[in-house]
């Protein structure tokens, strides 16, 4: 397909912004079920007039629900996605795994866009989305222009990438901090913000967790070379000004054209620190980083009312074709046509002879030419007429109108996206809390005492020596495909191959990456912690792809874990620091070299609150300050059927000790937390 701009419209103020000033497409949100909730965003109606008024443009829409949906709002998810089949969205952008499924089987002709919160970062995980019937990736912005080529020369998938705005610590869709320290869930389109405050690094101040925001607008040329048909621009809780200048800025880009003031207006309007390309160009490190500085927000000030200039007005963005028949005797006629569309206006006048200066064919093709104050310009003009004739200024600026009207309907007209009902007809869940896995980050944390472990979860580069010894103990050896799988995807294949030969019967898939990757290496697979099942279907969802069993997203509760269905075995972390992000430029390196850290750093929050930091495969992981301990609360996690150890920073014999504590039900020695479990996410 042809590249296209994609602008953000929290507000029909900026999607008005967006259109005038040239975007290709929008992509909105309703009042639910988006990843900017708190942004304006539109009731059922201005939905229906934003995708109209868009229409009328040759504007596309792509409506955002791109959040995790509880058993309990499903209802009224599919009531969404049956309002946007109504109001002919163009897409659905979706996040779920059990949304994604719901739409594919309702409405299969209702083109599924795959959010960036699904973390696919690989061919691999490009592959399942295929699978499941998504027309389009949005990826990672931590990608380099390396491996989106080597993405996009493994599928046909349309390819979506950011191009402008802010750029999140933590790989979309990993992201627990907010919500795990405040309540107010990303993955639920609530994120707090909370890494934009102070984090420094093992006491020394600074924010290590927040990078500045990104520009690509002068690199769309090789965007578009490395296999990227949408340049999606970042701002749905930004006004009005911000998006129009983003939009121009990419025109401009498009078009190779230089404009100092637009670059100069869009930094000033927003940015943290100026902007990066960190991320595409592959050069991580201390230069990514940024905060929103005093004369950042000052800046803006002074350009708010020029960068209002551009959208003030309807733009003519819409090339119409005007035929004009001026004959005698016969009723005034004129044709519109634009994109394969064709109109008829009819009037109810005839020319007549001319008395004294007659209209000639410069005459007609001015008068008819005026198209101002619509969406339309006249790109070409067609004349039959009969010399001598003349009819009043007004006859034929009526014409016009009805004219252009009539081509609008016409344009906006779509054939209705069928809907069927939706029933999940899942059977509850009887489960009982049987089993214990426990995950380890590094296999010198594995201790001799392992009671009670039917699974242990292992890191990928475990040698084979560690596998046969726990088969040989009746343990379940499965290997961890790392969360941020980005370009090694082959070599976690050949890795798996090999640990295969010893013993591995399973693979544990942090991402749908991870999916791909146990595929290929021709293994089994459980999903893991990452994957952020939250509801039945997804759990449903996860079985159809072959999943044997399935942990439970950090952030449903006990109550409404024990009320999913389906017979898929799911788990919950019963211990462990969660891991708060997934990070591809680590906060410490911003401080410090790798030999200075050790891998013994901490972030500290303006509280003086410690946040480990862990590093492996190309990625680094913010655990939460305090782990997770529900071993004493046993007997209030209902319908669960596994429990999961999850070890991270502990040494070995820490790990043995827990698992000791665990088989007991002792209570927590020190400082824990419930996590989520007991309390309300929003």
């Amino acid at each position: 397909m042809a590249t296209e701009i994609l602008a953000p419209a929290g507000s029909i103020e900026s999607l008005k912004a967006a259109v005038r000033c040239g975007a290709d497409a929008v992509y909105l949100g309703g009042k639910a079920f988006n990843a900017r909730r708190n942004a304006s965003n539109f009731s059922e109606a201005e939905l229906a007039e934003a995708v109209e008024y868009c229409h009328a443009r040759n504007v596309k829409v792509y409506l955002t629900l791109n959040t995790l949906v509880s058993d309990g709002e499903f209802e009224t998810a599919y009531d969404a996605v049956r309002c946007a089949c109504r109001m002919n969205a163009d897409a659905l952008i979706l996040q779920d795994l059990g949304l994604a499924a719901t739409v594919r089987r309702v409405c299969p002709s209702m083109p599924m866009h795959a959010s960036t919160q699904m973390s696919v970062q690989s061919a691999d995980g490009i592959r399942i989305l295929e699978k499941m019937g998504f027309s389009r990736a949005v990826l990672p912005r931590e990608l380099s222009e390396k491996e989106i080529i080597a993405i996009s020369s493994q599928t046909d998938m349309e390819l979506e990438y950011f191009v402008h705005g802010a750029l999140c610590m933590c790989v979309s869709g990993q992201c627990l901090m907010s919500s795990v320290l405040g309540g107010r869930s990303g993955n639920r389109g609530l994120c707090a913000q909370p890494c934009r405050l102070p984090f420094g690094v093992n006491g020394k101040g600074g924010n290590n967790l927040s990078l500045k925001d990104l520009s690509l607008t002068d690199e769309l040329h090789r965007l578009e070379k490395a296999g990227v048909c949408s340049f999606k621009i970042e701002g749905r809780m930004k006004r009005p000004e911000y998006v129009a200048a983003a939009v121009t800025a990419c025109k401009n880009g498009i078009e190779n054209k230089k404009d100092e003031e637009i670059n100069k207006s869009l930094k000033a309007v927003f940015s943290r620190s100026g902007f990066t390309k960190g991320y595409f160009e592959g050069k991580l490190g201390g230069e990514m980083f940024g905060i929103r500085r005093k004369e950042d927000v000052e800046g803006a000030s002074g350009v708010l009312s020029g960068l209002q200039r551009l959208y003030d007005n309807e733009n003519p963005l819409i090339p119409v074709e005007l035929t004009l028949t001026f004959k005698e005797n016969e009723p005034m006629k004129l044709e519109a046509s634009a994109f394969g569309f064709s109109t008829c206006a009819v009037s109810e006048l005839c020319p007549e002879k001319a008395r004294n200066k007659p209209l000639d064919r410069d005459g007609l093709s001015q008068r008819i030419s005026k198209c101002g104050g619509t969406q339309f310009y006249a790109d070409k003009i067609n004349i039959d007429f009969t010399e001598g004739l003349i009819a009043s200024a007004g006859a034929i600026n009526g014409l016009r109108r009805e004219a252009l009207e009539l081509l609008e309907k016409e344009i906006i007209r779509r054939e209705d996206i069928p809907v069927a009902s939706f029933e999940h007809g899942l059977k509850p869940h009887c489960g009982k809390l049987k089993t214990t896995h426990a995950r380890f980050f590094r296999e010198e944390q594995i201790p001799e005492n392992l009671d009670g472990i039917s699974r242990a979860i292992l890191p990928i580069e475990v040698s084979t020596e560690i596998v046969e010894r726990l088969c040989g103990l009746g343990i379940e050896a499965v290997v961890e495909i790392p969360s941020a799988v980005f370009s090694n995807g082959d070599k976690y294949v050949e890795m798996l191959e090999k640990l295969k030969k010893h013993g591995v019967s399973l693979a544990w898939v942090c991402t749908l990456d991870g999916v791909g990757i146990a595929e290929k290496a021709g293994l089994p697979f459980a999903s893991g912690f990452g994957m952020n099942i939250y509801n039945s279907l997804s759990a449903e969802e996860i079985k159809r792809m072959g999943g044997r069993d399935c942990l439970l997203s950090c952030e449903i509760s006990a109550s409404e874990a024990a009320r999913l269905s389906g017979d898929l075995p799911r788990g919950i972390m019963a211990y462990g620091r969660i891991p708060l992000m997934l990070t591809r430029n680590c906060p410490v390196k911003n401080k410090l070299t790798c030999g200075e850290c050790g891998g013994k750093s901490v972030l500290m929050d303006r509280m003086g609150v410690k946040f480990p930091v862990v590093c492996k495969n190309g990625a680094s992981f913010v655990l939460n300050s305090v782990p997770l301990w529900v071993g004493d609360k046993k007997n209030e996690l209902r319908n669960i059927d596994f429990a999961l150890l999850y070890f991270t920073d502990e040494s070995k014999d820490e790990c043995g000790r827990v698992i000791t504590a665990y088989n007991n039900n002792e209570k927590a020695h020190g400082e824990f937390t419930r996590g989520l479990y007991f309390r309300k996410v929003l």
